[in-house]
């Protein structure tokens, strides 16, 4: 990733504190890794060949299952939006906002994320 892209990257999330959860070389292209942030599983996106962002972070637990499985679900775009699918129940949840396309009650806790020098940082508020 080009150091413009990362800078361009930045200007679309922001946060007050950065917390360093893994090594670029961690993440797993196109698919999720799971990271502990502040006592929650916090899954991680790869999606290198993208357009726009590359990297999401999105709550692991599942709301309909219980499980924390999300980290495993499969990637895929529907309708233009990137998404997740649930491993277990299959629903859909958009990576850039968490919301489920089946279920509009359901949604998945999103936070900012960059690359920062070969770091996976997650912004908190």
């Amino acid at each position: 990733m080009s150091q413009s892209t990362t800078q361009r990257l930045d200007s679309l999330v922001s946060s007050d504190v950065w917390h360093t959860v893994c090594e670029q070389q961690d993440l797993v292209s196109n698919s999720g890794v799971v990271v502990w942030l502040d006592g929650a599983q916090v899954a991680l996106f790869y999606l290198p060949d993208a357009e726009g962002r590359s990297l999401y972070a999105i709550d692991n637990h599942d709301p309909q299952s219980g499980a924390n499985v999300i980290g495993r679900g499969l990637v895929g775009s529907i309708k233009g939006d990137l998404v997740v699918a649930s491993p277990i129940y299959k629903q859909h949840f958009r990576l850039e906002d968490g919301s489920c396309l089946e279920y509009p009650q359901q949604r998945l806790r999103v936070w900012p994320v960059r690359l920062n020098g070969g770091w996976v940082e997650v912004g908190v508020a």
